[in-house]
Formats: structure tokens, C-alpha cells, sequence
């Protein structure tokens, strides 16, 4: 049995039939390093140098913290093909409430066409609603918002970034 960053139970069955025959779509675990995730997540934006050991230590704290639902889509080959997060932040207002940030979305481009995307964002939609988020929010470049539009999110507000390092503002 993996170790997951969150119980394997938080996975819709229904959202995991809609899947091809040979993938599989499931929390987080401590072995993806070695299954491809970095490889996958470097075609969203810039990775940095992460060893093994790095990999298992932030693994290991957002585990404790808690909050962090990060899901991957794994083929029948043992590698992770896409990854999307979902954090949950605690909040004072709408009743000691909770709100979900969608990110870190991303498909491997071997894998583009078939629905991967589309499934991620339904179960970290689903998450949150299953752990009490009373809204759930998502930044994205202008390029995407037609896609993030079918999967049933509404533009709002404006976002705002301010970047310690000036050098990786233009990266992510």
C-alpha cells in the first residue's frame, strides 16, 4: 500500500470510470518522485534543482500541515501523466469557513486530448466540496480561461502578484 498525502477515499469512483482503461487517478504519493511528477510539472513552470530527498521531505510536512489534496493521473506504465492541486485555506470569515485554491494544473503533453484536465479539476472540485470549502478559487493566464470556463469556473476579480525573485515573475 502507497503512502498518500491524503486518503485515498477523497477520490470519486464515478470521475475514476471516466478515465481510459490503463490510468488511474489517486492522491499524491510519497514514491511519485521516481514515477515522473517533477518531469510533468516542469512543462507548467520552472522545478529548480529537487532531490529525491527534498521531494520526500515536502512530501512529509504537507502531510502533517494538512489541507494540501494533490492528485496525479498515473498510466499502466507507472508514471504520473498529470497533477493538480487543491489547498485549502482556513479563514475567520463565512463562519470560520474554508476556501480551495485550484493549481499547479497540468497534463504531460504525451498525454493532451483525453479529458485528463478536465477530470482533475472535477475531482479537486469534488474535494472541496467533500472537505467543506465554501468556494473554490483558481488563477490562470488568459490563455486558459475558455478551458477553465467548460469545466464550470466563472471569471471574478483580478489577481494580483507581487514576486520576490524578479528573475522567475515571467516563469509560472
Amino acid at each position: 500500500m502507497s503512502d498518500y498525502i491524503f486518503k485515498e477515499s477523497l477520490i470519486s469512483d464515478d470521475i475514476q470510470r471516466e478515465l481510459p482503461q490503463g490510468y488511474k487517478l489517486r492522491p499524491l504519493a510519497k514514491d511519485d518522485f521516481n514515477k515522473g511528477i517533477l518531469q510533468c510539472l516542469e512543462q507548467l513552470t520552472v522545478i529548480g534543482d529537487v532531490s529525491e530527498e527534498n521531494f520526500i521531505e515536502r512530501f512529509e510536512k504537507m502531510k502533517e500541515v494538512g489541507g494540501y489534496y494533490i492528485i496525479v493521473i498515473e498510466s499502466d506504465e507507472n508514471k504520473v501523466v498529470a497533477v493538480g492541486t487543491l489547498f485549502v485555506e482556513m479563514k475567520f470569515i463565512r463562519g470560520c469557513g474554508k476556501a480551495g485554491h485550484i493549481e499547479d494544473i497540468v497534463v504531460h503533453d504525451s498525454q493532451r486530448g483525453k479529458n485528463f484536465g478536465k477530470r482533475i479539476i472535477e475531482q479537486l472540485k469534488d474535494i472541496g466540496k467533500k472537505v467543506e470549502c465554501y468556494k473554490i478559487i483558481l488563477d490562470c493566464n488568459e490563455k486558459n480561461v475558455p478551458f477553465y470556463r467548460k469545466c464550470g469556473l466563472e471569471t471574478k476579480d483580478l489577481q494580483m502578484t507581487y514576486y520576490y525573485d524578479k528573475e522567475t515573475k515571467n516563469q509560472d
